[in-house]
């Protein structure tokens, strides 16, 4: 399991100095300081030496005027972080894990305070403290679970005061002082806006936290007793098949159902004969008897009418006419109305018997026809 911190407080050019005071830095005894010293907008700095510093001392001047600076930020931004816990008035014997602790009231230390970081390096502690922090003389701040002083933060609302022969661990940002009586040790910083810091025979040992990855706590699983697995038969693997593809599957689409068409039977041709003539057999003629002519005599009257010197016209049945143009008007008077009754019937009668001459002229031969 992994633990998130709070983000560091960020210290600028502060991060530098282990003493910055606003007003003055005074110094009783061989007091040693691993880091910077400085003042701003104060310039005194006394007691330096017989106190000593590794660092550079810088008194009003531009280096310290942005040291100061910074600290403003960095006391604004830890007096802003969001609470954890709410504490007061003495932090003895307590162990707390990493986070933001606040105090509305004036807040002490008279033992020891565990600070547990449970195995994160950077974790974060900040103090948010309203009034005053006063630890008693001996009193003890501890950190375990890999907690680094340079991620302890006091953000005092007034002054601090370190008691004699007590071991503090964490940069203080105070408002106004800081005080740190004879022989007290600091494993931070004392960084004062507007007053004065005062030092007596004391030790500073001030560092600068790295970021270090987080460590992940993975529980490890309890070891399983169990009986030995069987040694593997080795079979030598079955050739892997090749896989085809398989070509698509054409889509197959059904058609429409055909309509059924009745081919009706063939009418059967009927050829209409052609019309048999009709043949009407010509009723029998009748054998039209002419009347012999009377001859008359040269007159005309009465006589045979033949003319003289003439041989005579026999006619149709044997009878002898005579060649003169009169005619007996007696004969043809009595003839006469027996010619009539024979017109009609000698007409058509005629007429059917051209008609079987023509017939039998046309199948005759043309000698025939002659005649």
């Amino acid at each position: 399991m992994a633990y998130a911190a709070e983000a560091p407080v960020g210290l600028g050019t502060a991060g530098s100095y282990s003493v910055l005071g606003g007003e003055t830095v005074t110094n009783t005894g061989p007091t040693r300081l691993n880091a910077n010293l400085g003042v701003s907008p104060g310039s005194a700095v006394t007691g330096f030496p017989p106190g000593i510093t590794t660092g550079a001392i810088n008194a009003a001047n531009a280096e310290a005027l942005q040291a100061k600076s910074d600290l403003t930020i960095a006391y604004n931004d830890a007096a802003g972080r969001a609470l954890t816990e709410s504490v007061a008035d003495d932090l003895v014997g307590r162990t707390l894990p990493a986070g933001v602790y606040k105090s509305t009231g004036p807040l002490a230390l008279s033992g020891t305070l565990t600070l547990d970081a449970a195995g994160d390096p950077n974790a974060v502690f900040i103090f948010q403290v309203a009034e005053t922090l006063i630890t008693a003389s001996a009193s003890n701040v501890v950190l375990i679970g890999g907690a680094q002083a340079c991620n302890v933060y006091w953000q005092v609302g007034s002054s601090a005061t370190l008691g004699t022969n007590s071991t503090f661990k964490g940069t203080i940002l105070a408002l106004t002082s800081i005080s740190v009586t004879t022989e007290a040790a600091v494993e931070g910083r004392a960084l004062a806006r507007n007053g004065a810091v005062t030092l007596d025979n004391n030790s500073f040992v001030t560092s600068s936290c790295t970021q270090t990855p987080v460590p992940t706590v993975t529980a490890t699983p309890a070891p399983t007793t169990s009986a030995p697995a069987p040694v593997p038969t080795v079979t030598t693997p079955a050739p892997v098949p090749t896989v085809t593809t398989p070509a698509p599957v054409p889509t197959v689409t059904t058609p429409a159902p055909v309509p059924t068409v009745t081919i009706p039977a063939p009418v059967p041709t009927v050829t209409i004969p052609a019309p048999v003539p009709t043949v009407t057999i010509p009723a029998p003629v009748p054998t039209v008897k002419t009347p012999a002519l009377v001859p008359g005599n040269d007159s005309g009257v009465g006589g045979a009418g033949g003319v003289s010197g003439q041989q005579p016209v026999v006619g149709a049945d044997g009878a002898r006419l005579g060649t003169n143009r009169g005619t007996n008007i007696q004969t043809a008077a009595s003839a006469q109305p027996e010619a009539q009754s024979f017109l009609p019937v000698g007409l058509l009668t005629g007429a059917a018997v051209c008609a079987l001459f023509a017939a039998a002229a046309g199948r005759g031969p043309r000698s025939a026809r002659r005649h």
